[in-house]
């Protein structure tokens, strides 16, 4: 897809915060297959994914998904260049993990072209601390677990405004209970699965979290969706 349409498409307000989520889905609304997402996309779906990254300030990550989906390190891209003008060539990688279960020694940390940013909690271990602290920036967000609205806010102070998470289905939870997701691009995969997976976002009821639809498209059958927040004035 040209790229000029999709910067007119997906570009971040210009002021304040703003979180934005990217997720996929089957017809039936499975959120991974296999335990994995990749199977539901499409080439247009990594032609978006890898886009919005470039838009974004920071991309945060649950530390689940970069086990399953194998996650490595977000070198800068051609399509990049025009939309990070004054900005890094490329965006940060942030993860989140209450426990730091994470292999230090894999390429989304050896290899990565911006140190990455470790998200966890005051309860998790001090030698898995240190060992994090050797290959990323540690931020210590909560007691028991890692509190996202925290998190957000930290990261913003960092100059991370644009944010963009990547799932999974349980860190969408958390941001959206949080009451800090701002946009959520909803990829529908034309495919059922069936199957016992979970949907985009996997936590407890939230009561009231309205969205107005801002664009739809499609590529291939697949329907690519953004819808916004609608403000609590504008309800």
């Amino acid at each position: 897809m040209d790229e000029v349409k999709l910067a007119e498409l997906y570009r971040y307000p210009q002021a304040g915060r703003w979180l934005r989520a990217n997720m996929v889905a089957s017809l039936d609304g499975a959120a991974s297959y296999e335990g994995k997402v990749s199977p539901l996309g499409s080439q247009v779906d990594q032609q978006v994914l890898s886009f919005l990254r470039g838009l974004a300030d920071v991309v945060i990550v649950g530390a689940n998904t970069i086990r399953v989906e194998g996650y490595g390190p977000m070198p800068p891209q051609d399509s990049w260049r025009d939309v990070r003008k004054g900005r890094p060539p490329a965006p940060p990688l942030a993860i989140v993990s209450a426990r730091l279960d994470l292999d230090f020694d894999a390429p989304v940390f050896t290899d990565a072209y911006v140190r990455p940013i470790l998200i966890t909690c005051a309860s998790a271990s001090a030698e898995r601390l240190k060992a994090a602290e050797r290959c990323a920036d540690v931020l210590v967000c909560g007691d028991l677990i890692a509190d996202i609205g925290q998190a957000l806010d930290a990261l913003a102070e960092r100059g991370f405004t644009r944010q963009l998470s990547e799932g999974g289905p349980r860190l969408l939870a958390e941001i959206a209970a949080a009451g800090r997701l701002d946009e959520l691009c909803l990829t529908l995969s034309p495919r059922i699965v069936a199957g016992n997976g979970p949907r985009i976002a996997n936590g407890p009821l939230i009561e009231d979290l309205p969205f107005r639809l801002g664009h739809v498209f499609e590529e291939d059958g697949f329907l690519f969706t953004r819808y916004v927040r609608v403000a609590a004035g504008d309800a």
